[in-house]
């Protein structure tokens, strides 16, 4: 009983990490817990050095802690899995004495040879249904590394349109936006383009909500650093303008209230409005507000 027991507990040990990956990479939702909290540790601590450049290296090594961990945590299920089951259900090569091979540290190294695609073939599983068991964890190893590179092929995208549309806004800012009342015809279009990009930023957070905790970098390619701004640029526009400067003013209200939106409900929870979240936005990654 036993050891069906510790055989379940190691397949669930493996669905874990597997549903963990499935909600963080392919199916997005607040249930991708693994991931989220060890980015959000990493931010905390690095954010506690007080350097910049300790903050900008949260992101990238909270991956690095959260792929070992999905690793870490399939091979130790699947050695649970292994264990109990060891040395009967397993051949092993000429030379190796199967009375000798029935520790956890065995089960661990099967574990990692087969998730590791290596095949050395030395120990290998039996039994009818561990010899399906073993290739699966294989594929379970290949997909993980699949999932791995495409997380990272969709995150830093994702950072660098971020990271344009701060450099956007702050070329605005720069070009004296801020002083034209009422905007121009150009400024209004580049205000409604601007919405645009901001909508693309708010669902980049949605996809790949790790990329709140990377930081963006200077100034200028920081959106934190200049979202208050352009949030301010909108409120400055009066009631009375024309019908395109009002449509401009009320697209990037709302693109700014939906990234407002998803900010507070998946990072900040302050149940504030639009400027208070943005504000805090900006403090959380900046450290000030700028308008």
């Amino acid at each position: 009983m036993a050891k069906w027991l510790m055989t379940l507990g190691g397949a669930a040990l493996a669905m874990l990490a597997l549903r963990d990956v499935f909600h963080t990479l392919w199916h997005p939702t607040r249930h991708g817990g693994l991931s989220r909290r060890v980015m959000t540790v990493a931010w905390v601590l690095s954010a506690r050095f007080g350097r910049r450049r300790a903050v900008g290296l949260a992101g990238p090594i909270g991956m690095v802690v959260v792929v070992a961990l999905w690793a870490a945590t399939v091979i130790t299920g699947w050695a649970l899995l292994y264990w109990p089951h060891m040395p009967d259900a397993f051949s092993f090569a000429a030379g190796l004495e199967p009375e000798r091979h029935t520790g956890f540290l065995d089960a661990l190294y099967i574990s990692i040879v087969t998730m590791a695609t290596l095949g050395l073939g030395d120990i290998a599983p039996a039994e009818g249904w561990l010899r399906i068991i073993g290739p699966l964890e294989s594929v379970v190893g290949f997909a993980l590394l699949t999932a791995t590179v495409s997380w990272v092929l969709g995150i830093y995208p994702a950072l660098a349109r971020r990271r344009t549309v701060a450099l956007r806004i702050a070329q605005l800012r720069r070009a004296g936006l801020h002083d034209q009342r009422p905007p121009t015809p150009g400024a209004c279009a580049a205000l409604q383009g601007l919405a645009a990009d901001l909508a693309h930023v708010c669902v980049d957070f949605r996809q790949y909500a790790e990329s709140y905790y990377f930081h963006d970098g200077d100034e200028n390619t920081s959106l934190a650093a200049n979202i208050v701004y352009i949030a301010s640029v909108a409120d400055r526009i009066p009631p009375d303008a024309d019908a395109d400067t009002v449509l401009a003013r009320d697209l990037l209200r709302a693109s700014l209230r939906d990234l407002a939106v998803t900010l507070d409900e998946r990072f900040l929870h302050t149940g504030g409005t639009t400027r208070h979240v943005l504000a805090r936005y900006a403090e959380d990654h900046w450290g000030t507000t700028k308008s």
